[in-house]
């Protein structure tokens, strides 16, 4: 990586709700003008808080800001922005993580574990909630601060240790605030890596950026087995948070052998890929002759970009 530097600087992550349903229901023509509209009120935010755009990810921004205090003051516009903007009439939401570190800039793109922890932060939030790490309370001016209040720890790869995530208010009202209960252990999990799929000589990545992998007999299809048994489009593979699941659309169902040797006959549902084993489409492992898709967790982050 030529010319890259390290600064400390704020990541701010900011993920449009919901798209692929919108999508769905209205098309690529129409949803595709809401979701611009969208990133580009998200966009214009920026100038006011010395912020640049690093890049956009389908439906959400990365973004980077000079310090903490700037971040969250971009991010709570930016939801603002978002619940008055009504396109179509419709009511849209975001989500934002955002977090303050060491950030190796190379060009026009960032790096780093402080990359990492934002975009994890982001995808850990509700709809219409903006997180932060203690790290980042910590920078914060007083009157930043005093508009947060924690909501569960977390395990973050930076430091392996449990850290207390924050949310930032963003509305001037408090009525509708959950209200914390202080007598639960609220810890969700750290970030559990990507998954790695291998056929012969392929390999390929299950992770944030690359979120859907499918499976058939059609070149179409990311991973290619050519096999009369096997469908045209057989099964995906889809990363949900930190989790990974695998999605059998097939005739003759997809066959996975775990670690513990286990075999299950999977039809037309779907099952977490826990650990690491083998998935064979449309037959099982009888059959010896057909190659086997083994997969297993890269304990790297998921969210590395």
């Amino acid at each position: 990586m030529s010319n890259s530097h390290s600064d400390d600087l704020a990541v701010l992550f900011a993920d449009i709700v919901e798209s692929t349903a919108l999508y769905r229901r209205l098309g690529d023509i129409e949803a595709l003008k809401i979701v611009n509209a969208c990133l580009a009120t998200m966009k214009d935010v920026l100038p006011y808080y010395h912020g640049r755009l690093v890049k956009t990810l389908g439906d959400a921004v990365m973004c980077l800001f000079p310090d903490a205090d700037s971040a969250v003051d971009a991010a709570m516009d930016m939801q603002r922005a978002i619940a008055a903007l009504q396109p179509n009439g419709l009511a849209m939401q975001i989500r934002v993580g955002l977090h303050t570190g060491p950030v190796v800039v190379g060009g026009d793109d960032v790096y780093g574990d402080t990359v990492n922890v934002a975009a994890y932060l982001a995808d850990a939030a509700s709809p219409d909630q903006i997180l932060i790490a203690q790290a980042t309370l910590e920078q914060l001016e007083a009157r930043r601060r005093e508009a947060t209040w924690p909501i569960f720890d977390a395990i973050l790869k930076t430091s392996l240790s449990k850290t207390a995530v924050f949310e930032v208010s963003w509305r001037d009202d408090l009525v509708n605030r959950t209200l914390i209960n202080p007598h639960i252990r609220r810890t969700i999990p750290e970030d559990a890596g990507s998954l790695v799929l291998t056929l012969g000589s392929s390999e390929h990545r299950v992770d944030h950026w690359h979120p859907i992998l499918t499976i058939g007999r059609d070149v179409s299809c990311e991973l290619v087995v050519t096999d009369a048994v096997v469908s045209r489009r057989h099964a995906t593979i889809r990363v949900e948070r930190t989790q990974f699941y695998v999605v059998d659309h097939s005739v003759n169902g997809t066959f996975i052998i775990r670690e513990s040797g286990e075999e299950i006959h999977l039809m037309r549902r779907e099952m977490l890929l826990d650990g690491g084993g083998e998935i064979r489409p449309g037959y099982s492992r009888s059959l010896t002759d057909r190659p086997a898709i083994t997969f297993r967790r890269d304990r790297r982050s998921i969210y590395r970009v």
